[in-house]
């Protein structure tokens, strides 16, 4: 039976014994350290539960280069699922646009480029061209459009970042962490799925010019599917990756390395050792029930929650020993929103809590008739 129709069918906290018989090697003993750090810093993650795996140097502030565009990318992403800006919406490229160094999609000036081309052009080509031409069209100009990039670092949790560009040219206050880089690249994987496809798309053509994304771990390894290259002489050669293996995801960022293969061969060296040895489970699926009681003032009962999926991360063999704990509040009283907290859900290892997560009724519960309402008010006052 499935840990979450254990919890159904029971509606009990099971424990195991806190401590494992004497001279047992645990899972996470047998874990040989990490590959070594080559480069600035570095962090792995499992994108679903947003467990680090591995890590170091990974909160020191260091120049991103074109990683930058990653966050460039959300804000972007982030207009278009609010309607501020469209796919097939035209955007005029302008002269400040176009006057970009770097990398270059080679847009000219009073183009009519659609938003995708634009996109394409600053995720698969890294152009800092099409990258100010997107700024330009979400926020008027790109100083305003890097006060929007902060106060979504912000509102994402990045506290080591800060950003003066949209396309990741070097600057005094123009830093970011790699810890900070994953939590946004697992961001953009979460929230924007349908964009997310970009990062796997190998080679793109504008203009009559094609060129090829610079992410060398597209081809070595089938289970990658993005996400980002940066490269400055200051700040080396970064490269955020992405792989999904068994339905398990992790993210990995390495910065300042001293060449493109240094940091494809770290990456790819993070990702392996990290789903040899590590396993993420879904234990609570968004949307379905994990216990059903009954609602005072309502008339009847209601299904309560997860409002976001809940996943562990541990090392493989770990999560037989996995259970979990259900605290509902009562009694529970209608009226009752989608919103409102009623209890919790806590994973445990060997009586530890790893994750926990709000519950919540399901669907909203609204108040009965008269006459129930008040039969339950005389309940209430001896239950």
């Amino acid at each position: 039976m499935s840990l979450h129709r254990c919890i159904v069918a029971c509606f009990t906290c099971l424990l195991w014994p806190i401590l494992l018989a004497s001279g047992v090697a645990t899972a996470a003993e047998l874990i040989p350290p990490p590959p070594a750090m080559v480069g600035r810093g570095y962090i792995l993650v499992d994108a679903n539960s947003g467990a680090v795996i591995a890590a170091a140097n990974d909160t020191q502030r260091l120049e991103p280069a074109s990683l930058t565009k990653l966050m460039t990318a959300y804000v972007v992403f982030d207009a278009l699922r609010a309607g501020k800006l469209r796919l097939d919406q035209s955007v005029n490229i302008s002269t400040t646009a176009w006057k970009q160094e770097g990398s270059r999609t080679f847009v000219e000036p009073g183009m009519q480029v659609r938003t995708e081309e634009l996109i394409k052009g600053m995720i698969i080509q890294s152009g800092n061209d099409a990258t100010v031409a997107l700024a330009e069209a979400v926020a008027g100009t790109e100083t305003t459009f890097a006060q929007l990039m902060n106060l979504h670092a912000q509102r994402l949790g990045m506290p080591g970042s800060h950003w003066e560009n949209a396309t990741g040219l070097p600057g005094a206050q123009h830093y970011t962490t790699a810890r900070d880089l994953a939590v946004l690249a697992s961001a953009i994987i979460r929230e924007f799925p349908q964009y997310y496809r970009y990062y796997s798309i190998r080679e793109f053509t504008f203009h009559g010019i094609t060129q090829q994304n610079r992410n060398g771990l597209l081809g070595r390894d089938p289970t990658v599917d993005g996400i980002k290259t940066g490269h400055t002489d200051s700040a080396g050669y970064c490269l955020a990756a992405s792989a999904q293996r068994n339905g398990m995801r992790l993210v990995s960022v390495v910065l300042g390395t001293a060449s493109p293969r240094a940091r494809e061969d770290a990456s790819q060296a993070l990702l392996n050792w990290g789903f040899s040895f590590y396993e993420s489970q879904r234990v609570f699926s968004a949307g379905k029930a994990v216990r059903t009681a009954e609602v005072f003032k309502s008339g009847g009962t209601a299904e309560f929650g997860v409002a976001r999926d809940l996943w562990v991360t541990l090392p493989r063999g770990d999560y037989a020993r996995v259970r979990a704990s259900i605290t509902l509040s009562q009694p529970l009283v209608a009226p009752l929103t989608t919103q409102q907290t009623v209890g919790q859900v806590k994973v445990l290892l060997d009586g530890r809590v790893i994750a926990q997560g709000a519950l919540r009724p399901l669907h909203a519960v609204p108040a009965g008739q008269l006459f129930r309402r008040a039969w339950d008010s005389l309940r209430l006052l001896v239950h």
